[in-house]
């Protein structure tokens, strides 16, 4: 099924949606409430504005419903802490950021939360033990390594802001490529599938280069839905803006210009996966599932953007602290 989408995306993957997407809809502010992550009246309208239910339900669309959920906490817990990263003062602080990021990977080895730690920290213990409870050891420890990656792409971003300039295009794209944070997401798609990835798998060339093409495709339709707020808000972690000013192109230019970028990567993407018969169905049911978690993720990114209501708003953020 192909079509086209707003700013004439190309996603040619079909859409899906998991059948308890109505008991995630209830679910979804069950724990962020829990934990006091939305802690006033603007965040918490952010956060039933953004309907991450819808984009879990579709991302994860064969997963049980209580992997769903942790999935979909998940997804809170990481847009949150975006949203901190990017819109709060934290955004141009890196050195603070990185204080933090180190307490979260503590607490993700197994470190024990004390009367000091933030909301965020007691919640993302919360995490670590549900998490566990239902994923290997090892499998966790490679999800972790791929949180990482983001933790240290949102750094490097905040390093960017305090410089007060547009990144260069191939720096941009360097940082880009963990700040995306899709391979952590892709991870999660092993928890929720109950997929066994062997290692020799993960370190294969062609599935790194198609997990790259998925982080790359997602950003580039981010970048495309999110680039007025970000002009708006004086961010300068776009490729709209970056191409806008490197090429000195007018922003309609830029803007399809990421368009054509993202099309090109689809395409790609769907080459390359004719050319590894290997990791068909039916030699490798597992392989073939985690490059089907590839298509979910790109289709069901392209979908959220027409259901929620994250980028229509500018509001200044706070930390939310206990």
């Amino acid at each position: 099924m192909n079509q086209l989408l707003s700013h004439n995306l190309y996603c040619p993957f079909p859409s899906q949606t998991n059948k308890y997407v109505d008991i995630l809809e209830d679910y979804s502010l069950e724990w962020v409430l829990r934990f006091n992550l939305l802690s006033n009246e603007s965040t918490y309208k952010r956060f039933c504005k953004s309907k991450f239910f819808l984009l879990a339900a579709s991302a994860y669309p064969y997963s049980n419903i209580e992997e769903l959920k942790i999935a979909h906490d998940w997804l809170s817990w990481v847009f949150i802490w975006d949203d901190q990263c990017d819109l709060s003062d934290l955004g141009k602080k890196p050195e603070v950021l990185k204080l933090f990021h180190q307490r979260f990977l503590e607490i993700l080895n197994g470190a024990e939360v004390t009367n000091q730690d933030i909301a965020l920290t007691f919640a993302l213990s919360n995490l670590r033990e549900r998490t566990l409870a239902k994923g290997s050891l090892t499998w966790f420890n490679h999800f972790i390594s791929s949180l990482e990656k983001w933790l240290q792409g949102c750094v490097e971003e905040a390093t960017i802001r305090t410089q007060g300039i547009v990144p260069d295009l191939d720096t941009y794209m360097m940082i880009r490529k963990s700040s995306v944070g899709v391979d952590a997401f892709l991870a999660i798609t092993e928890f929720c599938h109950n997929l066994r990835i062997p290692n020799f798998l993960r370190k294969d060339e062609k599935i790194l280069q198609m997990q790259f093409l998925t982080g790359h495709i997602i950003a580039c339709c981010n970048d495309i839905f999110s680039a007025s707020r970000e002009i708006s808000n004086g961010d300068v972690n776009n490729l709209v803006l970056v191409l806008h000013k490197q090429f000195k192109i007018p922003l309609n230019e830029a803007f399809d210009r990421v368009a054509e970028i993202h099309n090109t990567a689809v395409q790609k993407m769907m080459d390359l996966e004719t050319s590894i018969p290997n990791f068909r169905e039916e030699a490798d049911p597992d392989a073939a599932k985690f490059i089907l978690g590839m298509h979910y993720w790109i289709r069901s990114n392209h979908d959220w953007y027409s259901q929620t209501g994250r980028y229509q708003s500018l509001e200044g953020l706070e930390l939310t602290q206990n």
